[in-house]
């Protein structure tokens, strides 16, 4: 039982909020986007106050997650849980088939025909949005971004937030993660790791920003480049 949300762990656990908290990079495509601690918690407040102004979202109604490792998916993610929801990841245990909102990619939209409201990420490094989406499709970007940068939580779900772990089992378990890699508050930590399912999420994402470590994360890595990104990043820890 906790009276907190794993949103707000992550962000009382900010020291400076100018500085870089997450810096994602795609070796495949080339983005490299950094977000200061305020940057990500006004995407993440945004995100919650769509999720409970424009749909309603109540503390332990499901949100589907669909979508790769990329800075958006972070702040969709700390989006939901500050409004309540219960994270489902693809493939998670429990799944009962049709939920009522799903956040995926535009490749993705077939996988999620049985969902009520189905929003459409655009991964797009300056987060621009997807054009001719199917009707009935949000395009996530654009709703989310007229939504307000500040968000307090009125109620705090007792219940799952991932999965079938409540907050206080997710945030322990961070803590543990971090701790059995050496990550403690202000560490540089450079990760080629996944966080696509619910035990990378907790051990890849949520650890090093819990215990208030700032985050380098790469996708579709080249080994060759991670040493030089690990000195140009000035990383104190690369997790492969």
């Amino acid at each position: 039982m906790t009276d907190t949300t794993i949103t707000a762990a992550v962000f009382a656990a900010v020291a400076d909020w100018s500085q870089p908290l997450l810096t994602y990079y795609d070796h495949r495509s080339g983005e490299r986007t950094e977000l200061s601690g305020a940057t990500l918690g006004n995407w993440a407040a945004k995100s919650a106050n769509f999720f409970v102004d424009e749909l309603g979202l109540a503390p332990g109604d499901e949100v589907v997650v669909d979508l790769p490792e990329h800075w958006q998916t972070a702040a969709i993610l700390l989006g939901a849980w500050w409004a309540g929801a219960r994270v489902r990841l693809p493939g998670s245990s429990g799944d009962t088939g049709a939920v009522g909102v799903a956040v995926t990619s535009a490749q993705r939209i077939d996988a999620h025909d049985d969902v009520d409201e189905l929003l459409v990420a655009s991964l797009d490094p300056f987060a621009m949005g997807v054009r001719d989406l199917p009707v009935g499709v949000t395009d996530f970007a654009t709703a989310v971004r007229v939504h307000g940068d500040q968000y307090s939580p009125t109620d705090v779900p007792a219940g799952p937030v991932l999965d079938d772990d409540d907050t206080a089992t997710v945030l322990a378990t961070a803590r543990r993660a971090a701790a059995a890699d050496g990550v403690s508050a202000g560490t540089r930590v450079l990760t080629a790791r996944r966080w696509h399912d619910a035990r990378g999420v907790i051990g890849n994402l949520v650890a090093p920003l819990a215990v208030g470590a700032s985050l380098v994360t790469v996708s579709h890595p080249d080994d060759d480049r991670l040493a030089g990104l690990a000195d140009t990043e000035r990383a104190d820890i690369t997790l492969r």
